[in-house]
């Protein structure tokens, strides 16, 4: 079935639909990983958006539930050059297009994605609607230009857990599937789910950690009540600044006990401790960023997946300890005094590279250096 895509800006691109049926909207980003799509489809971090995936050949290797980073796809559109109608992977379970069709995920494929990224380069991600109706591009122009921006949006309340629940699954190895660490538990950590990523919790309990994940609102008095190790905080959609509630619960955390944050966490902590954020043009959504850490001068290339980033104007009680090497944006900050830090990127990759994952063991030394050996 033909199908369009409309941004907000007014430009058209006309393809072909698959997936779900139906017309889907949301800000329009573009990721540049090469594979990886089970893990971008299912990242609660793309809620209210339209995910552009650079690589030209998707679904060539299917779809399997091991590689999920959630329960189901939280993206509201797929957009793609080219649909790969016959997997070729021993892992796999269903077809691509299969998968979408009972998430409920429209997809459109057949339209130069490459020309659509410039554009979101040179322009910006934006607002737009993927539609079958091929011959009402006026109005849907018109819908385009009405939708809301992300900012201002609290998207992390649909997307963070109901209830609180313990997470025991440790990193998957070849031939065993998924474990339950390989090393005595002995950390007691509550996790922030503000969009929680499923390989985060696994390179928490592989650190040694048992893990109790949270809702986003879940008080800072009761956390304190329950004298965890540590709190870690998550990743997730939308704009930090519109989610004050958690703003305001991390800022009673810090100083009582050790904190972790990454990605939507670290921009939440930074928020906490007295920074600003702001809306990026087009954002960082890939698995190719490059990264300098400022007292080390070691360059890790890191998996990213944000559209707000942290002021460099720094005005409060920490420093900024790495920046983005493509465009100088503040990628990581540690608290002066306290045992507090955050990174911008995903150090648990899934998809990506796994250059960050020392990062884990960082927490896990953080929080011994405030209690000492459990």
């Amino acid at each position: 079935m033909e199908g369009v895509l409309v941004l907000a800006d007014g430009t058209v691109f006309r393809g072909r639909l698959f997936g779900a049926a139906g017309e889907a909207r949301g800000e329009v980003v573009f990721n540049t990983s090469m594979s990886g799509y089970q893990e971008v489809l299912t990242d609660p971090s793309y809620a209210g958006q339209m995910v552009v995936m650079t690589y030209p050949l998707i679904g060539n290797y299917g779809i399997n539930p091991e590689d999920f980073e959630s329960e189901k796809p939280w993206l509201t559109g797929f957009i793609i050059k080219e649909l790969s109608a016959i997997p070729s992977n021993w892992r796999s379970r269903e077809t691509l297009d299969s998968f979408l069709k009972r998430s409920g995920v429209v997809g459109i494929q057949g339209f130069d994605t490459r020309a659509l990224t410039r554009h979101i380069r040179d322009r910006g991600a934006q607002q737009g609607i993927l539609s079958p109706n091929v011959n009402a591009i006026k109005e849907l122009k018109s819908r385009a230009r009405a939708l809301p921006s992300m900012e201002g949006q609290d998207w992390v309340k649909e997307v963070t857990c109901a209830a609180p629940y313990d997470w025991t699954e440790g990193e998957w190895q070849l031939g065993r599937g998924y474990g339950h660490g390989d090393q005595d538990r002995k950390w007691n950590v509550i996790a922030y789910d503000f969009g929680i990523k499923r390989n985060i919790l696994r390179c928490l309990v592989n650190a040694g950690c048992n893990v109790k994940t949270v809702p986003a609102s879940y008080p800072a008095e009761q956390i304190l009540q329950e004298k965890p190790h540590g709190v870690f905080l998550s990743n997730g959609p939308g704009d930090p600044a519109a989610v004050p509630y958690a703003i305001e619960n991390v800022r009673k955390l810090v100083g009582e006990i050790p904190v972790f944050g990454i990605c939507l966490g670290h921009q939440i902590l930074s928020l906490a401790l007295g920074a600003k954020t702001y809306k990026l043009v087009f954002g960082h959504h890939g698995g190719n960023q490059p990264v300098m850490d400022l007292e080390t001068q070691k360059v890790e290339i890191t998996s990213q997946n944000h559209g707000f980033a942290v002021s460099s104007e720094n005005e409060g009680d920490f420093d900024i300890v790495s920046l983005n090497l493509n465009d100088r944006t503040v990628e990581g900050l540690r608290h002066k005094t306290k045992p507090v830090f955050s990174v911008q990127y995903h150090p648990e990759a899934s998809p990506g590279p796994q250059d960050s994952s020392h990062l884990f063991a960082r927490f896990v030394q953080m929080m011994e250096s405030v209690h000492g050996a459990p």
